[in-house]
């Protein structure tokens, strides 16, 4: 059912309407009085002079009348006036068709021919433009045309020639014919009224959502921060006490024990080596985060890499009933050895972990210029629809139980992460029940490759050098304190940086070995600076964390200090003090009991 034409519509849209007519009242201002003016002029003679100017000064006053009253309400159409501002229109577009229908009343009986046709003329132009401007509410366009073109076919009708009489019904069936131009525009303008409504309101909406959608963004983010701080204040704390159990489990084994003792140790031990592996887990996620991963580039072998992960993995494998195969290959590929290292190791750890019986396979072809290296496996296999998502960190399959014995669930997220920072692509093709092939594309190296040479080292040595420890935890201080003088060093202990000043004063250390995260938010990068300051740049020292915070790993790895991370084995740090002693501190002098 349509619309009633003389149904104003409801106030949001009428007011959107009477902005188009009001507008439009403005535009045709000084048009409408050019055109009463030349009418004046052209069909005035001494038999209609005087009514033809009163109509002409009508037309223009009620034209101004008009231009006035839109000016004054085309700023602020309020909805509560909407429909009075529109009944005021209709009764003054009534009244100006009333006067442009009354010239044919003046003219028409004096007038020759010509002047009858432009009289019609000039009132058919003033209906049909009409159409353009005032139809956007049709009462309005109504009460201006009805009475402009009845005025006429009335005057046509009294004349006394038939052809008049035919002409009013023409003029009859222009009005029937401008009615139904009108309704049409006055459709199309309301549908584009409506068409914006709606635009607003959707943008509204997705304004909301965006809001919403901003919102939860933040949320996550704020979400995700809270986590990584939550990590790594755990991480911390966790490699506190398993560094120093680390440390004194070392100087125990090297006491005399019974036989039942050194199991019980072993096996201590060996739970200790897990924890410290799941924290070095976290670590390289939290160093792929931070962005502190700069790759060592040259050319290695390959199958030096595979014949090492084969030794560390396949007795893993053989405890699972697992068969671990690789193959030969002469490869010599351009990369980092120890990230790709990392990437197969998390690789080969993950086959191992999710396969339940048959084995795996460790191989590389090469493909063009490229190096394929991959990892099949047998094992339960990932969902087209799991694929992507197990590459995100803390995701496991078929783990609701969260065995530690699986890991934490980052080994493809480090790996992944990996080997975005290399450049290189790490694909994955999984069919459920059969198993899984990961796929990690190395450039082939265009020069030759570094050989490693095999240096015999001996047995380690004694250390004869004082060795400063900065730590604010106590049972960190004292297993450092038995350790190192195991290795024959002389040991000063300090808790903040005052305190190791002082001592630093009394007795120069030739190196100063400090915790990252000091008392009082006071940092180990503090101290070292502050100790370099009193007894020279030289200065040797080793920086120790525990922190696995991006923005902390950032600042330690800045600073140029070497750094090792919590828990530390004892051969680790072995290394590190040999690497950064002079050479006059070291004693050659084979120790018995030593075997970091």
């Amino acid at each position: 059912m349509g619309r009633n034409p003389l149904r104003l519509a409801e106030n949001r849209i009428l007011v959107e309407q009477l902005r188009l007519v009001l507008g439009n009242v403005a535009s045709t201002v000084v048009p409408i009085c050019l055109l009463a003016l030349l009418v004046l002029f052209l069909l005035s003679d001494d038999s209609n002079a005087w009514a033809l100017r009163t109509w002409c000064a009508g037309a223009i006053l009620a034209n101004l009348l008009a231009y006035a009253y839109a000016r004054t309400h085309l700023p602020d159409i309020q909805h509560r006036q909407a429909r009075s501002i529109a009944w005021a229109l209709v009764a003054q577009r009534a009244a100006s068709g009333v006067i442009w229908g009354a010239l044919i009343w003046i003219t028409f009986d004096t007038a020759s021919l010509a002047e009858r046709i432009l009289a019609l003329a000039v009132i058919a132009g003033m209906a049909g433009g009409a159409v353009s401007t005032q139809s956007a509410v049709l009462p309005v366009f109504f009460a201006f045309v009805i009475p402009a073109v009845s005025l006429v076919a009335l005057k046509l009708w009294q004349m006394d020639d038939e052809a008049y009489h035919a002409l009013g019904l023409v003029c009859l069936l222009y009005l029937v014919s401008l009615f139904d131009q009108a309704r049409s525009s006055a459709r199309a303008a309301r549908t584009t009224i409506e068409l914006r409504f709606e635009n607003t309101g959707l943008m509204g909406k997705l304004h909301q959502k965006t809001l919403v959608a901003e919102s939860a963004r933040r949320e996550a983010e704020q979400g995700n921060i809270a986590k990584s701080k939550f990590l790594a204040a755990a991480s911390h704390d966790l490699r506190q006490p398993i560094h120093a159990q680390g440390l004194f489990l070392d100087v125990l084994s090297r006491t005399e024990l019974s036989p039942h003792q050194r199991e019980l140790v072993a096996c201590v031990g060996s739970a200790s080596h897990a924890s410290a592996e799941m924290l070095n887990t976290l670590l390289d996620f939290s160093r792929i985060e931070a962005g502190v991963i700069e790759p060592q580039w040259q050319a290695f072998r390959l199958q030096m890499l595979l014949n090492k992960i084969e030794r560390e993995f396949e007795p893993q494998a053989d405890a699972k009933g697992l068969t671990y195969r690789s193959r030969e290959n002469t490869l010599v590929v351009w990369s980092d050895p120890a990230l790709v290292e990392l990437i197969l190791r998390n690789l080969v750890s993950n086959a191992i972990n999710y396969t339940g019986q048959g084995g795996l396979l460790v191989a590389c072809r090469k493909r063009g210029e490229q190096a394929v290296l991959e990892v099949w496996d047998t094992g339960i296999g990932i969902e087209q629809s799991q694929q992507g998502e197990v590459f995100r960190e803390f995701h496991q399959l078929g783990n609701p139980e969260r065995d530690r014995h699986k890991g934490l669930g980052l080994g493809l997220a480090i790996a992944d992460g990996l080997a975005r920072t290399l450049g290189h692509e790490l694909s994955l093709t999984s069919t459920p029940h059969r198993g899984s092939v990961f796929r990690l594309a190395l450039p082939i190296a265009d020069t030759p490759p570094i050989e490693q040479t095999n240096t015999e080292h001996g047995k380690p040595r004694v250390l004869s050098a004082r060795v400063l420890v900065i730590d604010d935890d106590e049972t960190v201080r004292t297993a450092m304190r038995h350790l190192l003088r195991d290795w024959g060093c002389e040991c000063d202990l300090a808790e903040s940086i005052e305190e190791a000043l002082v001592l630093a004063k009394k007795q120069a250390p030739d190196l100063v070995i400090s915790d990252y995260r000091l008392r009082e938010k006071r940092t180990g990068i503090e101290a070292i600076a502050a100790l370099r300051e009193l007894l020279g740049h030289a200065l040797p020292a080793l920086l120790i964390t525990g922190d696995t915070a991006p923005d902390r790993l950032r600042e330690a790895m800045a600073s140029g200090i070497p750094l090792l991370h919590k828990p530390i084995s004892p051969s680790q740090l072995y290394r590190a003090l040999v690497t950064i002693l002079p050479p006059c501190t070291r004693i050659g002098v084979t120790m018995a009991k030593f075997d970091p």
